[in-house]
């Protein structure tokens, strides 16, 4: 095996493989990444427990003398591809077992493991799609995927559930004490599916659509979903279990209504929360939220060792509703407005102690709930 190619095109490829390598794994061979040189292209694939990777090379600066296949320890050929300067690098397989790499004046040997002990990689059959915009996607995965749980006592709630019903997609993500909803509108008729995926591989996605200019396909099958972009199929397992029905948790009818101007209230929940007690159960910081008579609303926070801490917030409309007061998670409620990209958000309650819903005016298809806490 015999080839060369720029530098710069290989480390934009290797930066994307690499999201496929383990961090920990019972099987060596799976911290390389497998090279498939053939006569015009080669393929690059990475696996390890919930996702695999693989991505065709075809690039105009890649010269293939002779074809092969080899696998190369992934953290040091990456590395290797950073540090090094000059604008191609060579590759030569010697030995079967010693890969040799050329760049400028620096030279490394790497040796490697027998590419027959790779395991197969089943990249699932590509047939009826669910096509997306790129940023739509990364979208959806950045507005829900922060509110999957990271307790693996429910593993299904560690993922983010998929369902297609009647046109459309619905993605919710919840940890049982908050959720995100986002929907998506299709303009096609296709049989519905209901699937979970898991929070990790969505991270992983959510880094390499940002890079991505081009329509994402999206293939199902019981067990597993494929993304296919460019040259690029990312496969992830799914969770096995049926995802709770969120819908019928989320309030219908409001008594209260405030809305905010959103960085105004992202900035007063930085200050208060600075002196915030965390709550025993989830070790998030508490604060209050109270509507006075004048119909301005006090967040405030009370920890009996250090103090306490308030700001006042005038709505940035007209309020509905009485006077009213709860307790909830700062963070929570600051890492749901952030996923907005309306400049005015609106809190609605049902109650002192049941949940309330945040929605945007710019974001119609975009919902947040919180769980409030009972206040002593």
């Amino acid at each position: 095996m015999l080839f060369s190619i720029e530098r710069d095109v290989l480390l934009n490829h290797l930066n994307i493989i690499q999201k496929g390598l383990p961090v920990k794994t019972p099987m060596p061979i799976l911290y390389a990444i497998k090279f498939e040189v053939l006569q015009d292209y080669m393929i690059l694939t990475t696996s390890n427990s919930d996702v695999a990777i693989q991505i065709i090379v075809d690039d105009p600066s890649l010269n293939i003398q002779t074809s092969g296949k080899t696998v190369i320890p992934g953290r040091y050929l990456i590395d290797i591809v950073r540090k090094v300067v000059s604008k191609n690098i060579e590759f030569a397989l010697i030995e079967q077992n010693i890969m040799v790499i050329r760049a400028d004046k620096s030279e490394f040997k790497l040796r490697l493991m027998d590419v027959e002990d790779y395991p197969d990689i089943d990249f699932m059959d590509l047939n009826d799609p669910l096509t997306f915009d790129p940023k739509v996607l990364s979208d959806v995965i950045k507005e829900t995927n922060f509110a999957t749980s990271q307790n693996e006592k429910r593993p299904v709630l560690t993922g983010v559930d998929f369902k297609f019903l009647e046109k459309k997609l619905f993605c919710v993500a919840t940890d049982s004490y908050r959720l995100a909803q986002k929907d998506i509108a299709f303009d096609l008729e296709r049989e519905p599916f209901d699937l979970v995926i898991p929070n990790k591989s969505l991270d992983e996605l959510q880094k390499i659509l940002e890079t991505i200019q081009t329509p994402v396909e999206l293939y199902i099958n019981p067990n597993k979903v494929l993304f296919k972009f460019e040259n690029i199929l990312f496969q992830t397992r799914l969770l096995e279990g049926s995802y709770p029905d969120t819908m019928r948790i989320i309030p219908k009818s409001f008594v209260v209504e405030i809305p905010f101007h959103k960085e105004q209230l992202l900035s007063a929940l930085d200050r208060v929360s600075l002196l915030s007690p965390k709550e025993r159960e989830t070790n998030v910081n508490i604060v209050k939220l109270a509507l006075k008579e004048n119909q301005v609303v006090e967040i405030s926070s009370t920890n009996a060792e250090i103090g306490d801490a308030s700001e006042e917030i005038i709505p940035s409309g007209e309020v509905k509703g009485p006077q009213i007061k709860l307790a909830f998670s700062s963070k929570y409620l600051k890492e749901a407005l952030k996923t907005f990209h309306s400049e005015e958000v609106v809190i609605s309650f049902s109650g002192e102690i049941k949940p309330f819903i945040i929605t945007g005016k710019d974001d119609p298809s975009l919902l947040h709930l919180i769980l409030p806490v009972r206040l002593d």
